[in-house]
């Protein structure tokens, strides 16, 4: 094995992570290397206690980097490198001077983007394809964010002629960001982006499984000029570092994006420090498919919707609530479409990848055998693809008769797993798809706008998709209701979640 690495400095970093990817594409390297992957003050170190973790290629299973295992003394030095910068020289840049960086920063990750398309897959085994999507949609937010730094702006009270009163939007401060493994670079992204952009300082406990672009982001922001200490990252588990982040009074604010289960650890966390949380959770939502939609458009969305990421997306489709009368013609367009897709490693670029982990593939094996069990009617998929013996591969799922009451119908798999269940009527399929305990987001497809509307009003979902499926951008705010969280992330909404209101009145003195 090899002994423990030293620190490097931020160029330093993005050159061992581009020999890693180099090597991947070749077969990956003889050995597992160390690289150094707690980053504050702008350079990567190891962990204070030498403790490492393996990073596995999920699509051939093997080890391809030994990560620093952060402990809670890391994530005290991170919070304290990044409150010297809240205090120091980031404090005094201008709000155009910040956005001038995110501009920048956007630009250097477009150059990057076959490296951080790279590590992306071999981080997650999803296809290149999708991961150079990834990399674009990440600089599209840092842009948006970008052009709003100078435009968080306070307003006027009118309190009458004795008094001037107004209100300043501040930086909320240091921010914990506690990102999941499905989407790595564009998580860390979406919730780094508008806290520079409000003038916090950020440190990024990235999940586990999938360290490598969130490491790259945070060298390419000290290569952008972004200040020692802006951009900090532990890498490390949940109940060590993640913790330690969610807990830690010097930390302002807290993001997290992950399990319910989680989620609500992280609450209580945040809570008991009394800071303010933002939680994105599990769903398991529902596509409402009308007898007078457009099957074909439908079949589209369910395809991307039930399959992309092979599944592990948050906002997946992983129930279909089909009218009867056209449930059979639906499902067997679908499944004839799920059966056609191919599963590959990454970097062959596929219809899909594996799942990350040999705990998903398990828990989504689970899933399916339990389906099974409680008498679900199969009709494709249900294993591991032919010829791909190795990795951790699923097959697209699909089931009939579900029982209502069974795991396949409450519980998230975050695979590519979906149901389907029938409905009579416009009010049974709001019962149905309102009964469970999540309310991340749900579609609706009709040809019946006023149908449309009046399900996108009842439906228990932060987000609401009539026709389509993935609707939305950078600008448009993403959330939950009930245990899929609560607070909404993207758009100008998900910057107020660095901004804090202070309010500054003024008597005015009376004349002579």
């Amino acid at each position: 094995m090899n002994s423990r690495p030293e620190a490097l400095g931020a160029a330093q970093i993005l050159d061992r992570l581009d020999e890693l990817a180099r090597s991947a594409e070749t077969g990956g390297p003889a050995e597992a290397e160390a690289i150094p992957s707690i980053f504050m003050d702008n350079a990567a170190r190891p962990a204070s206690g030498g403790l490492e973790f393996e990073c596995v290629d999920p699509s051939a299973d093997r080890p391809v980097a030994r990560l620093s295992r952060g402990q809670p003394e890391d994530v005290e030095s991170a919070v304290r490198s990044a409150r010297s910068a809240r205090r120091g020289e980031w404090a005094s840049l201008a709000p155009q001077k910040r956005g001038e960086l995110l501009f920048s920063l956007a630009s250097a990750l477009e150059a990057s983007t076959e490296l951080l398309a790279a590590l992306e897959t071999l981080d997650v085994g999803k296809p290149l394809k999708d991961s150079r999507g990834d990399v674009a949609g990440a600089a599209a937010t840092l842009r948006y964010n970008a052009g709003a730094a100078d435009k968080l702006q306070g307003a006027t009270v009118p309190l009458g002629s004795g008094f001037v009163d107004f209100t300043e939007l501040e930086p909320l401060g240091v921010t914990a960001h506690i990102t999941p493994w499905n989407f790595p670079l564009g998580m860390a992204v979406r919730s780094v982006a508008p806290a520079l952009a409000a003038g916090c300082t950020a440190v990024v406990k990235p999940a586990e499984q999938t360290s490598l672009t969130t490491l790259a982001f945070a060298a390419m922001c000290a290569e952008a000029g972004f200040p020692p200490g802006t951009v900090n990252v532990v890498t490390g588990f949940g109940e060590e570092a993640g913790a330690a982040l969610a807990e830690s009074r010097a930390v302002d604010g807290v993001t997290f994006t992950g399990s319910v289960e989680t989620g609500r650890l992280v609450g209580a966390a945040a809570g008991g420090a009394l800071k303010p949380v933002v939680l994105e959770l599990g769903g398991k939502n529902p596509m409402i498919v009308f007898e007078d939609a457009d099957i074909g458009r439908a079949v589209d969305a369910a395809i991307e919707g039930a399959f992309e990421n092979c599944g592990q997306v948050c906002s997946s489709v992983s129930r279909l609530l089909l009218d009867r009368r056209i449930k059979d013609a639906f499902l067997a367009e679908f499944v004839g479409r799920a059966r056609a897709l191919r599963a590959a490693p990454g970097g062959q670029d596929a219809d899909m990848g594996p799942l990350v982990s040999s705990e998903q593939h398990a828990k989504v094996l689970a899933h399916i055998e339990s389906a099974l069990e409680d008498g679900a009617s199969l009709l494709t998929g249900g294993g591991r693809p032919k010829g791909l013996e190795r990795g951790y591969f699923v097959e697209p799922t699909v089931f009939d008769n579900v029982g209502v009451g069974s795991k396949i119908a409450r519980e998230e798999t975050f695979g590519p797993v979906v149901s389907a269940f029938p409905f009579e009527s416009e009010s049974e399929a709001i019962e149905i798809a309102n009964a469970l305990p999540y309310g991340l987001a749900a579609g609706v497809f009709t040809s019946d706008i006023d149908r449309a509307m009046r399900l996108a009003r009842s439906l228990d979902a932060g987000t609401v998709w009539i026709n389509g499926w993935f609707i939305g951008g950078v600008q448009a705010p993403t959330g939950g209701v009930k245990d899929s969280g609560y607070g909404r992330e993207r758009g100008m909404a998900g910057l107020q979640n660095y901004l804090r209101i202070k309010n500054i009145g003024l008597r005015v003195a009376e004349a002579g």
